[in-house]
Parts: C-alpha cells; sequence; structure tokens
C-alpha cells in the first residue's frame, strides 16, 4: 500500500514539472525572439526536464520524454559572403573597368599619332628624287614596230616640251589627247601598242601608262608584250618615276629572257638605277648583260652599256 502513494507522488511530480517545463518553454520562446542568448536557457531546461525523467524513470531505458520545443538553429555565416551589398560590389567594379578602358584608349590614340609620324617620315624618305627625263626611243617602224636589235643607239637627249594644256585646262588636255591618232591595222595587239606609243612620243605620259598597261594586261602573251613592257617602263622613267621604272625594267627581262626587249629591259634597269644614284646596283646589271647577253646583244644595248659603266665608275 505504501508503494501506490509513492508511484502516485512521483506522476503528480511529474504532471507538475511537465507544467512548469510547458511555462518555462513558452517562456524560452518568447525570450528567444528577443535576446540572442536565449538558446542556453532553453539548454538549461531541457537538461532540468531529462533531471526530472530519471527520477520518475529510474534506470527506465527508453521511457525519457521528448520535448515538445526544440531550439531553433542560428543560420551561419556562408564562406565568401561580401560584406557590402551586390549593388555597392557591382558598381565598385564597373568604376575599375571604366577606368582601365579610359587608359586603353589613351594608349590606342598615342600609338595612332605615333604611327602617323612614321608614315609621314616613311613617305618624305621614300620619295624618289628629282630625275632628268631620259632619251626618248626611236619610233619603231612602218607597221608601228620598235627599233630592232641591229639599231643604232640614239644619243641622249632631253625631249621637247609636251604640248600640254594651260594649267587646269583638264578640258583642252583631253582635246590634245584625242586628237592622236588610232591606228587600225587589223592586228590589234599591235594597234594597241602603237597607240600607246604615239601618246609617249607627244609626251601624255599617264595616259601612255595607262594604255601601255592595257595592253600588257590584255595581250600579256603575245611577243608584243616584251617591247610593251619595255616601253611602259620608259613612261615611267620620262615622267620622273624612275623608282617604278627599275620594277618595270628588270620584271620585263626576268619574265620574258628570249623576249625581243629583254636585253635593252635589262640595259635600262641599269640607266633607271644611275639616276636613283644606286650606282653599285648598276654596275651588276651591266655585268649581268655582258654574261647572259654577250657578243649577240643588239648594238644600242652595247652602247648603253659602256656609257653607263662610265657613268657609274664601274671597276674603278
Amino acid at each position: 500500500m505504501s508503494a501506490m502513494p509513492s508511484a502516485r507522488s512521483a506522476f503528480r511530480s511529474l504532471l507538475i514539472a511537465g507544467a512548469g517545463l510547458s511555462a518555462l518553454l513558452g517562456t524560452g520562446t518568447a525570450l528567444a525572439q528577443r535576446t540572442p542568448s536565449v538558446e542556453n536557457r532553453v539548454d538549461r531546461l531541457e537538461q532540468e526536464m531529462r533531471a526530472v525523467q530519471r527520477k520518475v524513470f529510474p534506470g527506465g531505458a527508453g521511457q525519457l520524454v521528448t520535448p515538445d520545443v526544440t531550439p531553433t538553429p542560428t543560420p551561419g555565416i556562408v564562406p565568401g559572403t561580401p560584406a557590402e551589398s551586390p549593388i555597392a560590389d557591382l558598381t565598385a567594379r564597373v568604376s575599375a573597368i571604366e577606368a582601365q578602358v579610359a587608359r586603353l584608349t589613351g594608349q590606342v590614340e598615342e600609338n595612332q599619332n605615333k604611327l602617323r609620324q612614321l608614315e609621314d617620315q616613311v613617305a618624305r624618305l621614300s620619295g624618289p628624287p628629282a630625275a632628268p627625263i631620259l632619251p626618248t626611243e626611236a619610233p619603231p617602224p612602218s607597221g608601228g614596230g620598235g627599233r630592232g636589235s641591229g639599231s643604232a643607239a640614239a644619243a641622249p637627249q632631253t625631249p621637247a616640251p609636251a604640248p600640254a594644256a594651260a594649267p587646269g585646262d583638264q578640258a583642252a588636255r583631253n582635246q590634245q589627247v584625242a586628237a592622236v591618232e588610232r591606228p587600225s591595222t587589223g592586228n590589234a595587239a599591235l594597234d594597241s601598242y602603237t597607240y600607246g606609243y604615239r601618246l609617249w612620243s607627244a609626251h601624255f605620259y599617264p595616259e601612255a601608262q595607262a594604255q601601255l598597261q592595257a595592253t600588257l594586261d590584255k595581250y600579256s602573251n603575245d611577243p608584243i608584250a616584251s617591247r610593251t613592257q619595255n616601253l611602259l617602263g620608259r613612261a615611267f622613267l620620262d615622267d620622273g618615276k624612275p623608282y617604278t621604272a627599275v620594277t618595270i625594267f628588270y620584271e620585263n627581262y626576268r619574265k620574258r629572257p628570249q623576249g625581243e626587249r629583254a636585253a635593252e629591259s635589262l640595259a635600262w634597269t641599269g640607266e633607271a638605277l644611275i639616276r636613283v644614284n644606286d650606282l653599285n646596283r648598276a654596275c651588276v646589271v651591266y655585268e649581268q648583260i655582258g654574261e647572259e647577253f654577250g657578243t649577240t646583244m643588239p648594238d644600242n644595248v652595247r652602247q648603253m652599256m659602256m656609257d653607263g659603266k662610265a657613268r657609274a665608275k664601274c671597276g674603278a
């Protein structure tokens, strides 16, 4: 009989303790909303509840009552979270990028200015010096042809002034060019070359250059091509453009080594080099003429070679 009241007393104690615990947990929940140290207080209440349970159920495994209220976990700080807001971070990054772009833009403008200065210097240095007009080529024989391989060389002379129009009067010049007769022999390649020759002979050098280049482009495989490119070089040389003439003359010899004007183009290459004061290369060209053409070279080419060597002081 004495055990029964003891059990009832213990059960009443458990109910009282449970009610007290509920009240304390409710109070703890309210406090948890107001103070950051409430977790410690809830932990202490749970420890006290477990102590009461051990007294009511001494050694009773599995009879512990799980509390209805558990502490709410506090969210931790994720590593790498920026201290500032994302907008502030993006603003700082954009400002840094803008500053970098401004620096790069300044560098580009400075480099472009330096490049323009270098281009101006190169243009001034690479411009060909003024050169006297070279000897004119004798007119072709009847039928529009050029000098034969056995014709004598003409002495250098200054061509007569071109019948040019008044300065700025392009219409008058066009009329003069139109007055140059176009041949019509039935040989299209030869007629095209002859018309270019007549323009050159009349000292219309730009028009002659255009006509001879068109002839060369259209009839590059015709035998007339060797004569055409040789005269094209003359048109540039007489127009005061010896650098361009050097390229045209030597290319004619290189592309058509057996052409009608191969040896003559090589001789004119030496002449153009003398005009730009490149005497060493001129001497090399004259030596090449002697090695490749020897006794078979035309008389006019031999005379040009001998005169050129003397003027360039080859072998001196």
